[in-house]
């Protein structure tokens, strides 16, 4: 078997485990503790998973590869799973850009034993949700799906882009089948030799093929239960993957552009061709007076991030890096603290801390306490301690030697 070095079991083959016995009355037989207990266990343990500790691949280029056969028409996710699966699809790819502002992001929809790019890696986000919407009143859905002519589509523009850049694939996929013009271990191989993550989401059951995919090249699987699970599936992989440990550090050359409106102050503004809708049939979509001139050739787009089309530099502004920054240093883990009296309100919230706060959690830096909810959101979405960017005495320079 090829998942015998996978040392994961599955629920069926764990021990015998009296579930039930984690609820617990309290003293006026009340169920609320026991079960905030719970609740609390899994928040902490899923926010343990990140260390911080590996190095993250920052410039992400993911492909996306949507199942669109008929399997994506039953209605076992409301209303059906193409539905569904676009609908958080949309929000996945508001975040990812947000988490991530200098990766860029593709669609390819399979079905009819066939692949489709619907649209290339770009860092647009008006042009990915377009298309993704656009996919609710294209054909319908028909046929099978084909992992290998989606992985090999994928695979024909992941493999030209430099080293320094990370390259993913995320396949989810409704179908039982899938029906290849030849071997996919071939192509698994491929994958592999190029160095290319690739993860898969079943929305039916687990499939050994899709499982093989993901181990052999290292990324993640995963089997949906339902909507919700579905999302949380998904919103795994806005975080950035540990990078490769072959990959070497290397400079990537960005502009910072200006916007044109801006760089000419109160002069009427020309009208100019905008590269991003340079191919676009609509003359006056061309002709636009707003838009981000390329330092470099001073050729006009109208979103940022963008690798510019006439010469290739990458296109970024300053609160884009700076977003990327809470990846290469992210905030600690804080401290857990068992309740105390003296701990009187969460300093993030304000809310009054009672014993149903079984753990409190205190920054190292600053001293300030958090409760559970506080304590993940500042780790997962905010990325800086309230207390400490309020208190100037945390950012005082350290002193011997940095490696950082």
């Amino acid at each position: 078997m090829g998942d015998d070095d996978n040392p994961k079991e599955y629920r069926w083959e764990t021990g015998y485990e009296k579930t039930w016995e984690a609820i617990k009355e309290d003293e006026s037989g009340g169920l609320e503790a026991s079960v905030a207990d719970i609740i609390h266990k899994a928040k902490r343990k899923r926010q343990l998973e990140k260390t911080g500790t590996a190095r993250l691949g920052m410039m992400r280029h993911l492909f996306i590869v949507l199942d669109g056969s008929e399997a994506m028409s039953i209605q076992d996710l409301k209303p059906t799973r193409l539905i569904c699966s676009i609908k958080l699809l949309e929000g996945f790819i508001d975040e990812f850009f947000y988490q991530n502002p200098i990766s860029q992001l593709g669609l390819i929809v399979t079905k009819n034993k066939r692949a489709e790019k619907i649209s290339d890696l770009s860092g647009n986000t008006k042009k990915h949700l377009k298309e993704i919407k656009g996919l609710l009143g294209s054909t319908p859905l028909a046929g099978e799906p084909s992992l290998q002519n989606s992985l090999e589509l994928a695979l024909k523009s992941l493999k030209n882009l430099p080293s320094h850049a990370s390259r993913e694939i995320l396949v989810i996929m409704g179908s039982l089948t899938t029906c290849d013009p030849g071997n996919i271990s071939d192509s698994i191989q491929n994958l592999k030799t190029e160095g290319v993550r690739c993860s898969v989401i079943n929305l039916a059951a687990e499939l050994h093929i899709c499982k093989k995919i993901a181990t052999s090249t290292g990324g993640e699987h995963g089997v949906v239960l339902d909507d919700k699970h579905f999302k949380d599936q998904l919103y795994m992989h806005i975080d950035p993957p540990p990078a490769a440990t072959r990959l070497e550090a290397a400079l990537v050359k960005m502009g910072f552009p200006h916007h044109s409106l801006a760089s000419l102050g109160t002069d009427p503004t020309p009208i100019s061709v905008c590269m991003c809708h340079a191919d676009s049939k609509d003359e006056l979509v061309k002709l636009t007076s707003a838009g981000y001139l390329c330092p470099q050739c001073l050729s006009k787009h109208c979103d940022l991030p963008v690798e510019c089309r006439s010469c290739g530099l990458t296109l970024v502004s300053a609160p884009h890096l700076a977003r990327s920054y809470h990846y290469l240093f992210p905030v600690k883990h804080f401290t857990e603290v068992e309740f105390d009296e003296t701990l009187k309100n969460c300093f993030g919230c304000q809310k009054t801390l009672t014993s149903l706060d079984k753990k409190v959690y205190v920054c190292e830096k600053c001293s300030h306490s958090f409760c559970l909810d506080c304590e993940i959101f500042i780790h997962e979405s905010l990325h800086t301690c309230p207390g400490c960017a309020t208190n100037q005495n945390s950012f005082k320079q350290p002193t011997g030697n940095n490696n950082t």
